[in-house]
């Protein structure tokens, strides 16, 4: 996996994280650094844990299916991408909540990156080196995530969904990409 295509795909996965990024900087009356960035943490941390789970659980059961790894990854890629799609289009209104409490952001980071437990597993079987892999994720969504609260407490909901939609349609293409190589289809 190319560079380019770790960074989209670290982009998307932090797609959640930052449409939740920009409910809580909407929540917030008073915006600080700190806050934002107890926000960047939460959800860079768990963006970054997760895959490094997924991936060593992958590795466990590499040699069982490497034969349809390809599928595998386009599969997951392509549920999580059409999970986000649908959450985009959702009419469902999320409420706004400023709390930055331990047992609230702990809720949400794990909402936010069972996704990249999927993707840590991916990345096992197409064997991507998974410290700058974990290292990119983390990196990103903390960056839009402290973005996230600043658009949010500037903005409100505007970019909620349309960041949701961008990070669906984003890993569904990775998806495609990886099982179009595998068959040959791709150079």
């Amino acid at each position: 996996m190319s560079l380019l295509e770790l960074f989209l795909v670290a982009v998307g996965l932090s797609m959640d994280a930052f449409a939740v990024s920009i409910c809580k900087g909407l929540a917030m009356q008073k915006l600080t650094f700190k806050k934002a960035a107890i926000v960047g943490l939460w959800f860079g941390g768990f963006q970054a844990g997760m895959p490094l789970i997924g991936y060593f659980l992958g590795k466990q059961f590499e040699s069982y299916i490497t034969s349809i790894d390809h599928w595998i990854a386009f599969v997951l890629l392509s549920i999580i991408g059409i999970t986000m799609i649908r959450e985009a289009m959702s009419k469902e209104e999320e409420k706004a909540d400023d709390s930055l409490a331990v047992k609230t952001m702990f809720l949400l980071a794990v909402a936010t990156s069972i996704d990249a437990l999927a993707i840590g597993v991916t990345f096992a079987f197409l064997q991507v080196s998974i410290a700058p892999a974990v290292s990119l994720i983390g990196i990103t969504t903390f960056l839009l995530s402290v973005v996230g609260v600043k658009v949010g407490n500037v903005f409100g909901m505007k970019y909620k969904s349309k960041a949701e939609l961008t990070g669906g349609i984003i890993l569904i293409a990775i998806g495609l990409k990886i099982l179009l190589e595998h068959l040959g289809f791709l150079g």
